[in-house]
């Protein structure tokens, strides 16, 4: 049996990640889903920051990995 609740939480979270800003470095202020994918693979490879913000850009690395930025850019508020 599935858990909506979850699935929920999947999608906000997933919303959440695609419209956070980055909020520090070089690409400060671009949206997380509109970061360079060869500086989400220098995370990847360095490792991701602690916490909620490392979770996303986890999430990012994964999107672009597999192509689905497309998909996902007309969810950009």
């Amino acid at each position: 049996m599935q858990d909506n609740n979850l699935d929920l939480a999947d999608s906000e979270f997933l919303l959440a990640a695609i419209n956070q800003e980055m909020p520090f470095g070089k690409y400060a202020g671009c949206k997380l889903l509109q970061l360079p994918e060869p500086y989400l693979v220098w995370f990847y490879k360095k490792g991701f920051p602690e916490g909620k913000l490392g979770k996303q850009l986890a999430l990012m690395y994964e999107v672009k990995l597999n192509g689905l930025e497309g998909m996902l850019k007309p969810l950009l508020r």
